[in-house]
C-alpha cells in the first residue's frame, strides 16, 4: 500500500468518533492492517471490542477519511512527520502508557528516543527565584549530560524559562503543544519556537486547525510526562496544571522531582505539597536528579558492568534479567513481557538479585542495576 494512503487510514482511525485510545489499539491488535477498518463488512468490524455499530455507521459516512487526507495536505506542505504508535521512531517511552496517543505531529530536528529526556513543568507565574533555579538546573544538566532533551509545554513561566534556558546552553528543547501546528499559542513565544525548530522542536497529538481551548491543555500534559525519564516541578501553587502533570507521571510510573520553597510562598505550595505526601523526591540541585536517576553511573563507564559478573555469582536466567536491564530500567511487568517469564518466578529471581546487590527498587517499581 502506498505510504500516504496508508497515512490517511492512520490518520483517520484517530477521528472515528466513538474510537478513544485504547479502542483505537484493540483496532491495531485485532486487524493486519488499519486500512481493513474502512473496508471491511459490519459484520467482521462488529467482533473488534469497543467497535459499535454506532462507530461503524460513523465510519461509513466518510468523513474520517476525508479530514485525514485534508490533514495529509497540511502535513506535507509543512514538512510534518506524522508519528504512529507502532512506527519506530514513536516515543517509546509513551507506549507503556496506557492512554498514549495513536499518532503524533512532529516538527523539528530532536530525536524523541535520546538516552535522557526530562521534562521541566511549573506555574505560570514564575518568580525570580523559580526563573534562576530552572536555568541553574538546566545549566548543569548541559554540563553533565550534553545530548539530555529538555521537554516542556511553551506555556508562560516555567515553561518557556525551560525551553530559553535549554536554548542558551545548546540542549535540545520539544515544546507540547495543546493545538495544532498551524499556529503558535502564546503568540509571545513565537521566537523561541522558531529556535526551537532548528534545536529541537514542537510536538502535539493535535490535528490542524485545533484552537487551543482549555481541556486541550490537560490533555497535552500526558505527553509532557509520558516521553520523558522524569518530571521536575520547580515552582506550582496549590493547584494548576503543573500538579497535574506531576500526577500523571507518577501514575505513569515515572520518577517526579520537586524544588522546595518557603513554607509562606503560595508558588510553591504545590511543590512542598508533593514532598510532604511523598509525591515527589526534594531536589536542590541537579545532581539530586542524576543520583535518583542512577545516572552518575553512566559516568564511570563500562568497566562497572565486568566487574560485576566477574564477582557477583549469577546464575544463568539472572544474567538474562541484567542484560535486559537498561540505564533507564524497566518495571517488573516490562520485564515479564520480554522475558516471557511468570511474575510468580521473575519477582523471586528479582529478590535474590536484590540480595546480591545487583539491583535495586526505585519509585515506581522500577528495577535498575547498582553497583
Amino acid at each position: 500500500m502506498d505510504y500516504n494512503q496508508n497515512l490517511v487510514y492512520r490518520i483517520a482511525l484517530t477521528l472515528v468518533k466513538g474510537i478513544g485510545a485504547v479502542t483505537a489499539k484493540q483496532v491495531i491488535d485485532t486487524l493486519p492492517d488499519v486500512s481493513m477498518l474502512f473496508k471491511e463488512k459490519a459484520r467482521l468490524l462488529e467482533q473488534i471490542p469497543g467497535v459499535s455499530r454506532r462507530v461503524i455507521a460513523d465510519i461509513h459516512t466518510g468523513e474520517a477519511l476525508r479530514r485525514a487526507e485534508k490533514e495529509l495536505q497540511f502535513i506535507r506542505k509543512n514538512s510534518i512527520r506524522a508519528l504512529f504508535i507502532q512506527d519506530a521512531d514513536y516515543p517509546q517511552r509513551m507506549k507503556d502508557c496506557t492512554d498514549a496517543p495513536i499518532m503524533l505531529y512532529f516538527r523539528g530536528n530532536a530525536n524523541l528516543n535520546a538516552a535522557k529526556i526530562i521534562s521541566f513543568v511549573g506555574t505560570r507565574h514564575a518568580t525570580a527565584y523559580g526563573r534562576e533555579m530552572t536555568e541553574h538546573l538546566i545549566a548543569d544538566i548541559a554540563k553533565a549530560y550534553p545530548d539530555t532533551l529538555i521537554v516542556s509545554g511553551l506555556a508562560y513561566g516555567i515553561d518557556i524559562q525551560a525551553h530559553r534556558s535549554a536554548l542558551k546552553h545548546n540542549l535540545p528543547t520539544v515544546g507540547i503543544l495543546a493545538h495544532g501546528l498551524d499556529r503558535i499559542y502564546p503568540a509571545e513565544h513565537r521566537t523561541a519556537a522558531v529556535e526551537m525548530l532548528k534545536q529541537g522542536g514542537l510536538l502535539t497529538d493535535f490535528m490542524s486547525e485545533t484552537n487551543p481551548d482549555k481541556p486541550n491543555f490537560v490533555k497535552r500534559n500526558r505527553i509532557v510526562a509520558g516521553i520523558a525519564d522524569c518530571t521536575v516541578v520547580v515552582e506550582s501553587a496549590e493547584k494548576g496544571g503543573a500538579l497535574i502533570t506531576a500526577n500523571i507521571a507518577d501514575s505513569y510510573n515515572k520518577d517526579v522531582f520537586a524544588l522546595p520553597g518557603r513554607a509562606t510562598d503560595t508558588c510553591s505550595t504545590g511543590c512542598n505539597n508533593l514532598i510532604k505526601y511523598k509525591k515527589a523526591a526534594l531536589i536542590t540541585s541537579a545532581n539530586d536528579i542524576f543520583r535518583e536517576m542512577c545516572w552518575l553511573e553512566d559516568q564511570k563507564g563500562a568497566p562497572q558492568a565486568v566487574q560485576r559478573n566477574l564477582f557477583v555469582d549469577l546464575t544463568p536466567e539472572e544474567q538474562t534479567v541484567v542484560a535486559q536491564l537498561t540505564a533507564n530500567g524497566k518495571q517488573m511487568n516490562q520485564l515479564c513481557i520480554a522475558l516471557d517469564l511468570p511474575i510468580s518466578k521473575l519477582a523471586a529471581m528479582m529478590f535474590e538479585l536484590e540480595m546480591k546487590g545487583v539491583v535495586r527498587c526505585f519509585a515506581g517499581g522500577i528495577y535498575r542495576l547498582i553497583l
